[in-house]
């Protein structure tokens, strides 16, 4: 059945506002993922994944107007880590801005520079993850994102990275529409630390595609722009033979409209997988956090910790779902989505879902939202805290499950510290 005239009419409306890349390696991958795009059609409210989201800024042809933000004395994320900074303006890659990439230890290339070659280690990723989570839940941003980046990052890890890598994303242009594809493969027994942090654009398009290989690590810690207006469509597709460890947090504070995918594919035995995220939205502010995990392997381990903090009339969305095929045997699946509601104007709107085929497994899920303790509140108070500093010492305690997902202590201060800061200039 083709796409309504409608969606045939937004959709040639927003692919005639962009331009396809030619030629190069990527060029199958795109045209493949046009087609897909042409068969799916954009996503509207009336499919089940969007339901509790609006997609109509994400699809329009032209993005809504998100004026450049000042943080003001706060200095950036991940500031105080040593790092190797990539810095990308608007979608566009800033050398002057950016560290040398060989002092990650690691192979570092660009779509925008490598994109056009002939032959590259990334034929066989870009769009390929993508492709494979469009089962069973189509994710047509995914594929209009693998048609028509334009930049990303070309990462190759064969041992242990020396440094972090940080892709630090700026917002110069108020109408600004990024789209960015990295492809990140670790092979087997590699090790990297990825940091993201910043809005990128007025709007922004985003898929990242991980392929880890026998008993590799990522750890990818993620913080998103402070900037109010901005709007965001991401996507975290990642693959994990045996052996192998994911670990993924994102901090989303403030932002009109964010839609944070991950699709995670366990094909080994004895992986592992951790996504987690702690969001704290004041008035207009939406937040949607979208998983999708599939155990395929034996004796797989995978956690899904979600926290939001809401306020003022902001909304929170958690989707996520833990399907586990008839030959992942032993496979421990956790899941576990809370929002605490500083008021009562505020919605959390959360759809947990199992999907069983094999008999040896343990496998959880729930859903809370709820307001301040008092009885806890009372207890502070009654110790001499004031009310403003116990409040704010209870949401901390409340985001904690999620942060304590990042390993590296100084990372996992620097969120905490941001959180910190968010709720001091939130108080009233």
């Amino acid at each position: 059945m083709g796409l309504a005239e409608g969606m045939r009419g937004l959709l040639s409306a927003r692919i005639a506002a962009l331009a396809l890349p030619d030629g190069g390696w990527t060029a199958a991958a795109r045209a493949e993922a046009l087609d897909r795009l042409g068969r799916l059609g954009l996503p509207s409210r009336r499919d089940e994944y969007w339901r509790y989201t609006d997609p109509a800024d994400l699809v329009s042809a032209e993005p809504a107007a998100a004026a450049t933000f000042d943080a003001g004395d706060e200095s950036p994320p991940f500031d105080g880590i040593e790092r190797v900074r990539l810095v990308f303006v608007d979608g566009v890659f800033d050398p002057a801005a950016s560290d040398d990439p060989a002092a990650a230890g690691v192979e570092i290339g660009l779509l925008s520079r490598e994109g056009a070659l002939a032959r590259h280690w990334a034929r066989a990723l870009y769009g390929v993850l993508e492709t494979r989570g469009q089962l069973p839940v189509a994710r047509p941003l995914a594929a209009l994102n693998t048609a028509f980046a334009t930049e990303g990052v070309l990462i190759r890890v064969t041992g242990r990275a020396r440094r972090p890598v940080s892709l630090i994303y700026t917002h110069a242009d108020e109408r600004s529409d990024v789209i960015l594809h990295h492809c990140i493969r670790l092979e087997p027994g590699a090790e990297l630390t990825l940091l993201e942090n910043g809005p990128a654009a007025a709007r922004l398009n985003m898929v990242m595609e991980a392929d880890l290989s026998e008993g590799a690590t990522l750890h990818h810690i993620r913080a998103q722009g402070r900037d109010h207006d901005r709007r965001a469509a991401t996507h975290l597709f990642a693959r994990l033979a045996a052996s192998a460890r994911l670990k993924s947090f994102t901090l989303t504070a403030n932002g009109r409209l964010t839609r944070n995918e991950s699709v995670v594919e366990f094909v080994g035995d004895h992986a592992l997988a951790h996504l987690a995220g702690a969001a704290v939205g004041d008035g207009r502010f939406h937040l949607d956090d979208t998983v999708f995990i599939t155990h395929a392997g034996v004796a797989c381990e995978s956690r899904q910790v979600f926290k939001k903090v809401l306020k003022n009339g902001a909304v929170g969305v958690f989707q996520g779902k833990i399907l586990v095929q008839a030959a992942a045997q032993k496979t421990d699946g956790y899941q576990i989505s809370q929002s605490l509601m500083l008021d009562g104007d505020s919605q959390f709107l959360a759809k947990p879902e199992l999907e069983i085929y094999a008999d040896d497994v343990k496998c959880s899920h729930g859903a809370t939202s709820g307001a301040i303790d008092e009885t806890a509140l009372f207890y502070l108070r009654s110790r001499g805290v004031p009310e403003r500093a116990a409040q704010s010492l209870l949401v901390l305690a409340f985001l904690a499950e999620a942060i304590a997902e990042i390993e590296d202590a100084a990372i996992a201060d620097d969120i905490r510290g941001r959180l910190e800061n968010w709720l001091a200039r939130h108080e009233s």
